[in-house]
């Protein structure tokens, strides 16, 4: 809006009227700051409606502004250095969406679901007493997409990522610290933990004979997550664990309320195949899709390997003949026999 513009709005019925007003700024000694103006919006309504302006109006208006600037907002990854969160976080410029991402389709729904029913519950976690945050368990062999649906879940909560490596801290008090200095808005990060935390225990005993650098320890993390970290702040939190090996995890980090939802990222399916295909190559149906769909049932691929391959040819019919080569070779290698 420009100087003494005014703009009209209507909310359930009335007009309002909004005028952006500009005067010239003073300096502290009283003089008038030709270079700068000071800038307010004056709201005009009629006397008869100021219980409806004040108390639904504006509230809405500031609900919406809120909305407005969280869509607007860069996602930022946050790493740990020198046990504290590095000062300048990283914008993340992933472009990977639920709508992109290539996983089974009826898991992509109900974590939507989940995540959406989770964002929107701050009265209903209120209301039954409990800490407003979730916890998911992501695990499945490397290569079938778990960073990209970390990037995913970033993306459509416009939270930021804290990228949690124990390996950088030295103690329990220093997590704690680090955990406190977290934004609100945030998704904490635990990649591979179940390799982390057995590097930790082996390197605490090849240096048993010494003073023990790195002390943190799963009952340390966890007793603090479900205490007074879970309580900071006024937005909802999440937890993300990522696994290879989810046998391999301590079961006291599996309990409901520390890991309610549980994601397997599993070898490519038909419809991961058949999201990779469009994501590549534009297209949703192929006379060489049915080929494809059997090979995938009889044979572990990565949807990494399948959108490798789909990537190295634009056109399709070639792109798609690759992967069946692929695939069949793959079949022989398992000891599998390829259907013709």
């Amino acid at each position: 809006m420009d100087r003494n513009e005014e703009m009209t709005d209507v909310f359930e019925n009335i007009q309002v009227k909004w005028t952006l007003v500009c005067k010239e700024a003073q300096n502290p000694n009283g003089s008038l700051d030709l270079q700068s103006e000071e800038r307010s919006y004056e709201l005009s309504f009629s006397k008869e409606h100021k219980d409806l302006v004040l108390n639904s109006y504006l509230p809405y208006i500031l609900e919406r502004s809120k909305a407005i600037k969280e869509g607007n907002k860069a996602v930022k990854l946050h790493t740990v250095m020198s046990r504290s969160w590095q000062a300048d976080a990283i914008n993340i410029d992933h472009p990977m969406t639920f709508q992109t991402l290539a996983m089974d389709s009826e898991l992509k729904k109900a974590l939507v679901e989940d995540l959406d029913n989770f964002i929107n519950g701050k009265d209903y976690y209120r209301r039954i007493g409990k800490a407003w945050k979730r916890g998911y368990l992501v695990y499945g062999p490397p290569g079938t997409g778990k960073s990209s649906l970390i990037a995913a879940m970033a993306n459509r909560l416009k939270y930021d990522i804290y990228d949690l490596d124990l390996r950088a801290i030295y103690n329990n008090s220093d997590l704690k610290l680090l955990l406190l200095a977290m934004s609100s808005r945030s998704i904490l990060v635990m990649e591979h933990v179940d390799c982390m935390f057995n590097i930790l225990q082996s390197q605490e005993e090849d240096c048993s004979w010494a003073p023990r650098k790195n002390q943190v320890t799963l009952s340390g993390l966890l007793n603090f997550i479900d205490g007074v970290w879970s309580f900071c702040g006024d937005q909802g939190r999440i937890i993300i664990v990522t696994t290879s090996h989810r046998d391999k995890l301590d079961p006291a980090l599996l309990r409901p309320g520390r890991m309610d939802m549980h994601i397997h990222m599993s070898y490519c399916t038909i419809s991961a195949f058949k999201q990779l295909a469009f994501n590549c190559l534009g297209v949703r149906h192929h006379p060489l899709f049915q080929q494809i769909e059997g090979l995938i049932s009889k044979v572990e691929v990565t949807p990494a390997e399948v959108s490798g391959e789909l990537m190295k040819s634009k056109d399709p019919g070639t792109s798609l003949q690759g992967l069946i080569n692929f695939l069949c070779n793959k079949i022989k290698e398992d000891g599998g026999e390829a259907a013709e």
